[in-house]
């Protein structure tokens, strides 16, 4: 993080205090109505906030979901209040076992992946639940599809779904500490048949992963740092370290429905959703890999923006685990 020094000269000292001023009034300023900025999420149902969709019908509004043990339950949050405005409740699926990532499609359906396994392979099949979005946000019953799910090369454990926004393929990633890989679902999901996804890439340890909207750059995150890939022809390209915030169980990203940003999200109750800035380069690339420029918007939230890396991630956790360590040592006495 960047560093500021005010001196004891009281004219510098003003001046100083108000360019800081004015860059903390910016970002409020490039948001209609305060919509797409940092936010809580207010709603005490959602403790296991596990995956984030910008809606593409509703500016402003993010669609979310607990982890495992819930229900058929999808929420949409206002940014703008943190408050829920929308509970969907799918029928016409099964009970839902560990629904870890949720994407939109170019068809404007809600994709939501049941595809956790906390056991790395203990389910020889997961699920895909997909309905239309809704037109008009408010507590509604709508019929789902259910698509079964399985790897060409045998079951593992994923929390990242992603949809192509122009394709509407769906893509998984899977979640290893020594790696995962990407996998590319069927053209198109079939209700009843098996849909095979194949690992068509590698990836790191990945938590939660979304398309840009022009398609052209996916964004992988995980626990401490993210990274945003070159994204053509169904197959990643070169990578580049994007920003993300520290966050205290990050679980989730997604693109702004502009493209401008990303918005990361955590577990917890009244957790927090982040908004790290994409900066254009110049270089007439679009996404992420090529605009990955800082946190400009930090206020009101809880995460702390950081280039992410695997090296920054080891760093972190071995002080949180340091802290922790210190924290019993101290108890005991």
């Amino acid at each position: 993080m960047r560093s500021y020094r005010l001196t004891s000269s009281p004219g510098q000292a003003l001046g100083a205090a108000a360019l800081l001023a004015l860059a903390a009034a910016a970002p409020a300023l490039a948001a209609d109505d305060g919509a797409d900025r940092n936010f809580t999420i207010e709603d005490p149902r959602i403790t296991e906030s596990s995956g984030l969709a910008a809606s593409r019908a509703h500016p402003g509004i993010y669609w979310t979901h607990n982890d495992s043990d819930d229900g058929p339950y999808v929420f949409a949050v206002d940014s703008r209040t943190g408050k829920t405005v929308a509970t969907i409740t799918m029928k016409g699926v099964g009970q839902p076992r560990d629904v870890e990532g949720i994407s939109i499609g170019p068809d404007g359906d809600v994709y939501v992946g049941d595809i956790g396994d906390n056991l790395n392979g203990s389910w020889d099949h997961v699920w895909i639940y997909r309905f239309p979005e809704p037109k008009v946000l408010k507590d509604a019953t709508v019929r789902a599809t259910q698509f079964d799910v399985k790897y060409a090369d045998g079951p593992r454990n994923a929390e990242a779904l992603m949809v192509h926004p122009k394709t509407g393929r769906v893509y998984i990633a899977s979640k290893n500490e020594e790696g995962g890989g990407l996998y590319e679902g069927p053209a198109k999901l079939d209700a009843g048949a098996d849909n095979v996804f194949r690992r068509v890439g590698e990836v790191p340890w990945v938590t939660d992963g979304a398309f840009s909207p022009d398609g052209k750059e996916l964004v992988l995150r995980s626990y401490f740092s993210a990274r945003g890939y070159v994204f053509a022809d169904g197959r990643l390209g070169k990578d580049h370290a994007v920003d993300s915030p520290l966050l205290p169980q990050s679980e989730s990203v997604t693109f702004t429905a502009d493209g401008s940003a990303l918005m990361y999200g955590s577990e917890g109750e009244r957790s927090d959703v982040v908004r790290v800035d994409l900066e254009e380069s110049g270089d007439g690339g679009g996404g992420a890999a090529h605009r990955a420029g800082g946190a400009k918007d930090t206020g009101g939230g809880e995460g702390v923006p950081m280039k992410g890396t695997p090296l920054t991630g080891g760093i972190v956790l071995a002080a949180f685990g340091l802290v922790l360590f210190l924290g019993r040592r101290r108890r005991r006495r």
